[in-house]
């Protein structure tokens, strides 16, 4: 009888084992395949702005989109270069968040609100070029 039961229990315990064992590879494979399926992709558009605190503000605010894993807006060039998870995000959040918080994009023109409160040297001219090359234009007179 002893015998018995200890052979039940060697038995269940075997398959305890084995199913533990089972699971673990499955979640294993599982999170091999999430991370083949991430796609970043990269992107540069122009973004109207002056100053070291407009590129603290534009890039907060494309930073703030989830996915986005890096943004660095040029100063001279008025152009953005952004990296982001295509998966989680796509360029026109990105744009629309950098409206939101009162810049102009190529593609979104910014909210007029949060552009009032900019402060003043922040204040950029509406019709100025997002010059992505970073040409310097000479300016007939």
């Amino acid at each position: 009888m002893n015998r018995v039961i200890l052979s039940v229990a060697l038995i269940a315990a075997m398959g305890l084992t084995s199913c533990k064992n089972e699971a673990k590879q499955e979640v294993e494979t599982t999170t091999t395949e999430v991370s083949q399926e991430i796609t970043m992709a990269d992107l540069s558009f122009g973004v109207r702005g002056n100053c070291g605190m407009c590129k603290t503000t534009i890039e907060k605010a494309a930073n703030s989109v989830e996915g986005v894993s890096s943004a660095n807006w040029d100063v001279d060039k008025k152009k953005i270069d952004v990296s982001f998870d295509d998966t989680k995000t796509d360029a026109m959040a990105i744009h629309n968040a950098i409206a939101a918080s009162g810049y102009d994009t190529e593609k979104a023109t910014g909210n007029l609100d949060a552009y009032e409160n900019l402060p003043g040297c922040c204040k950029y001219d509406h019709d100025m070029e997002m010059n992505q090359s970073g040409e310097v234009k000479a300016v007939a007179h």
